[in-house]
């Protein structure tokens, strides 16, 4: 099933497939915010440490699936296939926008 993403989170997916750490911190504002795990990341330089540190670990493919607004974010559904503990799995991305950049992510199962 494809899905019409805004513009921001389009280009963190895709960001996200390149599997660069550099190219998916320049999808966050400046002070970007994730997220992930009960930590939280701020700025690009940790969001890019937080990828860099995820892609080690593990790869994995993501594709989203469902799209709707939930207490004034944008929530995105998606597949998540990989070599990580409880694959396959759904999980939730909460995301905030500002100007086609994403100032704020929340990822949830």
């Amino acid at each position: 099933m494809t899905i019409k993403l805004p513009k921001a989170i389009e280009a963190y997916f895709e960001a996200d497939r390149t599997g660069s750490p550099h190219v998916i911190a320049s999808t966050f504002t400046e002070n970007g915010i994730v997220k992930d795990k009960g930590l939280t990341y701020r700025g690009r330089d940790a969001i890019r440490a937080w990828m860099a540190d995820e892609a080690q670990q593990y790869s994995y493919t993501v594709e989203p699936f469902f799209i709707a607004t939930e207490n004034g974010k944008i929530q995105v559904t998606a597949h998540a296939v990989g070599d990580f503990p409880g694959s396959p799995i759904d999980l939730r991305f909460f995301f905030v926008l500002a100007n086609d950049k994403v100032t704020e992510l929340e990822i949830t199962v």
